[in-house]
């Protein structure tokens, strides 16, 4: 894969975002594309202990987990140089919180065709936050009644959703999902 350089002829720092981050970035960027990851599935595989539940009430977040025929559809994000190095360290900070995620870097494919190395954070299956193979009714069990410090689960979902539809990038299980826990909540 060819690394792209930046005006300044450093290597391109690129972020792929698949849930919170493309709604909430909260880093400035030169750049913002859809993008592909191949390898991987977005799910709610992980309970959140700081952000959209607590330790006593765990939520659920997504993360990326590894899937031979997996295809995850999200947001690349380019760095702007001049503020790279601190936007890298605070997504750090944010998404390695506990250790949950593992980053790596992997080949993205932007909508216009460009291949890009991307800064990805993927769920470490052997960390205690792993909760892979929840079936969608407890998925959704969990997120009608997780709320942490950020707000509540389902707002984390709902968000997720109308940016991934803005984006025209809708995801079937997630739109399903999200009208589960509307029920549960007797939201409609």
């Amino acid at each position: 894969m060819p690394v792209e350089s930046d005006a300044t002829g450093q290597a391109a720092i690129w972020i792929f975002a698949y849930g919170s981050l493309i709604w909430k970035p909260e880093f400035d960027f030169a750049e913002r594309a859809r993008a592909e990851i191949v390898g991987y599935r977005r799910g709610f595989c992980m309970t959140s202990i700081h952000y959209r539940g607590t330790p006593e009430a765990p939520g659920l977040v997504l993360a990326l987990d590894a899937d031979p025929a997996g295809r995850c559809a999200g947001v690349a994000y380019r760095l702007a140089p001049e503020t790279a190095a601190a936007a890298l360290a605070a997504v750090r900070r944010r998404e390695l919180i506990s250790r949950a995620y593992d980053e790596a870097v992997l080949p993205l494919r932007l909508e216009d065709g460009r291949e890009v190395a991307g800064h990805v954070y993927v769920v470490n299956r052997d960390h205690p936050q792993y909760r892979g193979g929840l079936t969608p009714e407890e998925q959704a069990e969990v997120i009608a009644r997780a709320a942490g410090p950020m707000g509540t689960n389902a707002d984390y979902l709902a968000s997720t959703v109308a940016s991934l539809a803005a984006l025209g990038l809708e995801d079937p299980e997630l739109v399903a999902l999200a009208a589960m826990v509307r029920a549960r909540r007797g939201e409609g």
